[in-house]
């Protein structure tokens, strides 16, 4: 019986039991692995299910990425976004003129994603810094005009080596790119779940 303990145990050290899938799991992994998919940018209004709802797998925008992520790590921001805004409204951007949630879109809003991981204490210093901008952790930039987007720092490096690249969807679906200090930075995350 004790041998049977010891190597239960001994399993789960290696195996990483009890552990949360965003620990043990790549985060930089996964957002690259979304390089490979054929996605165009559509930012239409979508009815999906509830929860783990998805737009079509060929459409999206940059939130889907950060979504589609930690999707792949067993993370559903769709119902983690919709149950704290259910229950903290008033804490959530008014941009839209809504008067209560809705489960279809609110996770695919930056702004939503951005409330949502500082009220989760992910946030993190916003600096000139390459080096403090880690593989797996989450930016967010202003575009100008109210506009926002957002990508997962990965693990690969520019060419020069100096900073690592970002999976994101501006415009051209999901790809990687040297674009971390590309548009003024307004928020940085690094998000465990």
């Amino acid at each position: 019986m004790n041998k049977l303990i010891i190597l239960l145990f001994l399993l789960s050290i290696h195996f990483g039991f009890g552990q949360s899938t965003t620990e043990t799991l790549s985060i930089s992994d996964a957002a690259i692995s979304l390089t490979k998919d054929n996605v165009v940018y559509d930012p239409s209004y979508f009815s999906i299910d509830y929860p783990n709802g998805d737009v079509p797998s060929n459409k999206g925008v940059c939130t889907d990425v950060i979504i589609r992520t930690y999707r792949k790590l067993g993370v559903d921001l769709q119902k983690e976004v919709h149950e704290d805004m259910k229950s903290n409204f008033h804490k959530y951007p008014k941009i839209w003129g809504l008067k209560t949630t809705d489960k279809n879109i609110d996770h695919r809003r930056v702004p939503n994603l951005m409330t949502y991981f500082k009220r989760k204490n992910a946030d993190k210093p916003i600096t000139n810094n390459p080096e403090d901008y880690k593989p797996g952790d989450i930016v967010s930039w202003s575009l100008g005009g109210g506009t926002t987007h957002i990508g997962i720092v990965i693990d690969k490096k520019s060419n020069d080596g100096k900073r690592n690249l970002i999976v994101h969807n501006i415009g051209a679906g999901q790809v990687l790119e040297d674009c971390l200090f590309d548009y003024k930075i307004i928020g940085h995350y690094r998000y465990r779940k």
